[in-house]
């Protein structure tokens, strides 16, 4: 079924939009962009709640908080600030990186942090979240375009330029499983909501589905045409959402790989996406705008 109406389009970055997140309590969205600043929507009205505006680099990566008191925001220079949500007031700077911080992600209870770096960098590393002690460096991967704390709070999963996805303990830097079932560079990747299951995408077009504790494929899904960029399992784990550049924004069965909806609203390439924490919402991002769509 193809869709083409949003609820809502957001609008006021002047750069590319690079991340989103929506609150814990699902009233608010923040977007992160090459413009330096994140902003704070307010998902009822579309309207700016507050902007970030303390980063001298261009703003890539993202993520909330699990209590929502704070947002965690990466960027060119190779610097995470940790700040308070409304306030903006910055409580950490962490500088551990020497390069493009392109993901960023809070472990379940909020305690720690986890920050990849792309190009000039590629490490990922773990991080206490309100004081910045360091708690180990992931060096295994080429190019790291994304990193996701499990659900049981235990281990990092990260993906990478060199086409590979790694889950590793967080703590020690142990790799349990190694996923090559992509052909290509991988860009995203996401945790089912039980921990059980991963998705992956990148450049070879392919979404794929697979065993968090074996690294076995169960699924492939190929309605994209151009690389994927971003990837987001529904809280329910019912559905995935996926878009890249091919402009297209899909929402599909995560057991069986049918497409349920197919969104054609942006007109350049899709950066990321968000579902909202009750599953009621999926923003999208591409150029400057954010679409908000009623799921």
């Amino acid at each position: 079924m193809s869709e083409n109406a949003p609820v809502l389009t957001l609008e006021g970055h002047t750069d590319y939009i690079f991340s989103l997140a929506f609150s814990p309590d699902g009233a608010y969205l923040a977007s992160a962009s090459r413009d330096k600043t994140v902003s704070i929507w307010r998902v009822s009205s579309g309207e700016t709640a507050c902007v970030y505006t303390q980063h001298t680099g261009y703003l890539l990566s993202l993520a909330w908080s699990p209590d929502g008191r704070y947002l965690a925001s990466g960027d060119t220079d190779g610097v995470v600030h940790v700040w308070e949500a409304f306030s903006l007031r910055t409580i950490l700077t962490y500088q551990g990186h020497k390069r493009f911080v392109r993901s960023v992600s809070w472990s379940p209870d909020g305690r720690f942090l986890a920050s990849s770096g792309d190009f000039g960098d590629s490490t990922v590393h773990a991080w206490e979240a309100l004081t910045g002690e360091h708690i180990y460096t992931h060096t295994a991967q080429y190019r790291v375009f994304a990193v996701g704390w499990s659900p049981s709070g235990q281990e990092l999963v990260s993906c990478a330029f060199d086409g590979t996805v790694q889950i590793w303990n967080a703590f020690t830097g142990e790799i349990r499983v190694s996923y090559a079932g992509h052909t290509g560079p991988v860009y995203t990747v996401c945790w089912s909501p039980d921990g059980r299951y991963l998705v992956s995408a990148g450049q070879d077009t392919t979404v794929q589905i697979w065993d968090a504790a074996n690294g076995k494929t169960a699924c492939v899904y190929r309605g994209h045409t151009q690389p994927v960029k971003a990837v987001g399992w529904s809280p329910d784990g019912r559905m995935i959402a996926s878009a890249g550049d091919d402009t297209r924004l899909q929402v599909w069965q995560a057991r069986t790989g049918e497409l349920e909806r197919d969104y054609h609203m942006h007109d350049k390439w899709i950066r990321a996406l968000a579902w909202s924490p009750d599953g009621a919402y999926l923003a999208s991002a591409s150029d400057r705008q954010v679409k908000l769509i009623g799921m």
